[in-house]
């Protein structure tokens, strides 16, 4: 089963993302203090990290080896679960689909039950900009006063868009685009794991049309790999 690039290359630890060193650096620092916060705000353009941050953050909650850590070990039944999407704690939703009062009330309604596996549930609401007013304000009220065992991660990329009061309870990170040398750094590690050779002035190429999005990199090299070097 052909699995894309940019799912091979997903970073399975804190050391293999791409930019945003100092919001990584940062959470590291609170998971190996044992203080992460009941609700983060990612904020940031498309494809820049935010969603792999918060598997990364499930994995250093969830360890079942390391315990908390900022080090998870990548392959307890925990760590493996959430590299492969199949961890029952981990609830990833996308607003852009799910983004009534309906889908809110059902997560309020669950959000009480403990932990199947893991230490925390971890609730990963993608686009959350596009939830209605009022599922914003359903859940607001349970941002206000959530399980010990929840774990909030909001992600956005049009954070004007969420009421003031959801960024108050929230810690919030500004993911920004990342660099030409980020990038290239990224997407030439890749190249040398899939034993090809490419001129320095495709990354170039690569980075201009990607926007900064890692994602966008990686898609438009794997289409290069395809029509080019087969």
């Amino acid at each position: 089963m052909h699995i894309t690039l940019y799912r091979k290359y997903r970073p399975k630890n804190f050391e293999e993302m791409a930019g945003q060193k100092e919001i990584v650096k940062t959470i590291k620092n609170s998971l190996r203090n044992g203080k992460t916060s009941h609700a983060y705000l990612f904020t940031g353009p498309r494809g820049v990290g935010k969603t792999t941050l918060a598997r990364l953050i499930a994995k250093g909650v969830n360890c079942l080896t390391n315990e908390v850590t900022d080090e998870p070990c990548n392959k307890c039944e925990n760590c493996l679960a959430i590299t492969n999407g199949t961890f029952m704690d981990m609830i990833e939703i996308d607003a852009a689909s799910n983004r009534g009062i309906d889908e809110i009330r059902q997560l309020k309604e669950k959000i009480n039950y403990q932990p199947v596996k893991g230490r925390k549930k971890l609730y990963i609401i993608d686009e959350v900009h596009m939830l209605t007013k009022e599922a914003f304000n359903a859940l607001l009220k349970t941002l206000e006063e959530p399980p010990e065992h929840v774990i909030f991660i909001l992600a956005t990329t049009e954070a004007d868009k969420i009421l003031p009061t959801i960024i108050s309870r929230c810690q919030r990170y500004d993911f920004k685009a990342l660099s030409m040398e980020e990038m290239t750094e990224k997407l030439k590690f890749i190249c040398k794991e899939e034993a090809i050779e490419i001129d320095k002035d495709v990354f170039e190429i690569i980075y201009e049309n990607s926007g900064g999005s890692m994602r966008d990199s990686i898609s438009i090299l794997e289409r290069l790999m395809v029509t080019c070097l087969n």
